[in-house]
């Protein structure tokens, strides 16, 4: 007697590396290049873990999708190769590297990686209580926009020497990141045992500064000032903050607002300098930097933690782009083009 089997009801994760896994490798990495950390690692280990998927569930997900999907998926044909070469076009070698073990030998995160898919107040008390040199090293280790939220998270006497430690820091022996990670109680995945671990440096500390408050970063600078000015300087000479987006070229402009919406756009110029505006204008038709300006007169008074948020969210979009190759950030963090 045969037996009417009834699939198993699927989550928003599931549903979602149903998805990933029939859109293709191309398609699916630029989906997960906007995802989050913890999202991605969610979405892959639930792609790893899909087995003997049946037609209706796929036809729940696709929807009205389903003639393109039709009779034939990929899915649990080949998908440890598939995950791999996804997740390394999506995040790059480096990021997906440990990613991509964890996900496909099924184990849990480890070590000084595990920091990164943890929330930066939790990072923060993880560490919090450590030797400012272990501080200084996971801060280091942490991508520039976690680092900054975790920043933020400690009283300024606290930050300054972390901020201090991370810009004289230029490799960490295999000894040291060995015995943080048995402070973590982890076990460090990967070769770290094998090599020396490359992190810190002036330009670490400038990208973390990025993404300080304003006011913090402010008060930050200041201090390290008092302190040493020649690294101020070189600090300062590496940030790239949102007035130099005056120093991108046109075409990195016109890129760059395609991604960003008109509110958005509106509340970052009203605190910008007129440089930063008229580069904006310009990369405009004739009627839209019109309407710009007259949504600029228009708007009223606006607080100013709204600006340095949408600034920040702009600068946030730009560095991005820059990393991916989009653009060429100019101005103080930009690089010289030959």
């Amino acid at each position: 007697m045969s037996e009417n089997r009834v699939a198993p009801k699927l989550n928003k994760v599931d549903k979602a590396a149903v998805l990933l896994l029939s859109l293709g490798e191309t398609d699916a990495a630029q989906v997960l290049r906007h995802l989050g950390p913890k999202e991605v690692q969610r979405v892959g280990v639930a792609m790893a873990q899909m087995r003997n998927i049946q037609r209706e569930q796929v036809e729940q997900v696709m929807g009205e999708f389903v003639d393109i999907v039709g009779d034939q998926t990929s899915l649990g044909v080949g998908a440890d190769s598939y995950i791999r070469r996804m997740l390394t076009q999506a995040l790059g070698e480096d990021k997906a590297g440990n990613l991509i073990d964890r996900i496909l030998l099924g184990g849990s995160t480890s070590g000084l990686d595990s920091l990164k898919w943890m929330e930066p107040r939790a990072v923060a008390d993880v560490i919090r209580y450590e030797h400012p040199q272990i501080q200084a090293i996971v801060v280091a280790y942490l991508d520039p926009d976690q680092a900054g939220e975790v920043l933020g998270h400690f009283d300024h006497k606290v930050r300054l020497d972390i901020v201090l430690r991370v810009s004289s820091l230029n490799t960490v022996q295999p000894a040291a990141l060995k015995e943080l990670n048995l402070i973590l109680e982890k076990q460090f995945s990967g070769n770290a045992n094998t090599s020396r671990a490359t992190m810190g440096g002036v330009k670490r500390a400038a990208d973390i500064m990025n993404f300080l408050d304003s006011s913090i970063e402010g008060q930050l600078m200041d201090s390290i000032r008092e302190m040493d000015a020649d690294l101020s300087t070189q600090i300062e000479d590496l940030m790239f903050v949102f007035d130099n987006l005056a120093d991108v070229d046109d075409r990195g402009i016109q890129a760059l607002m395609r991604e960003v919406s008109s509110d958005v756009l509106v509340l970052a110029l009203k605190g910008s300098d007129d440089a930063v505006k008229e580069k904006v204008f310009k990369n405009m038709s004739k009627r839209a930097a019109e309407l710009l300006r007259d949504d600029l007169e228009a708007r009223g008074p606006v607080r100013v933690s709204e600006v340095e948020a949408a600034q920040k969210e702009i600068l946030t979009i730009a560095r991005r782009m820059a990393e991916a190759g989009e653009i060429v950030l100019g101005g103080k963090g930009g690089e010289e083009m030959l």
